[in-house]
């Protein structure tokens, strides 16, 4: 998901986070051109503690 055409969105409902999701978000940066992406675990208590920020 693409947000403002400033920022790449990519929604997880993962037990937790893994390195192959930050590798996929890092790819959908570099093919798309954006430098900012935020990784989203929904399955997380708090929904805080389930967002990753990335810069490419």
């Amino acid at each position: 998901m693409i947000v403002g055409q400033l920022v790449v969105i990519e929604v997880k409902a993962a037990e937790k986070i893994l390195p192959i999701h930050e590798a996929q978000l890092l790819t959908y940066l570099k093919l798309s051109g954006y430098r900012v992406g935020f990784l989203i675990n929904f399955n997380v208590p708090l929904i805080k503690d389930g967002i990753r920020r990335m810069i490419r």
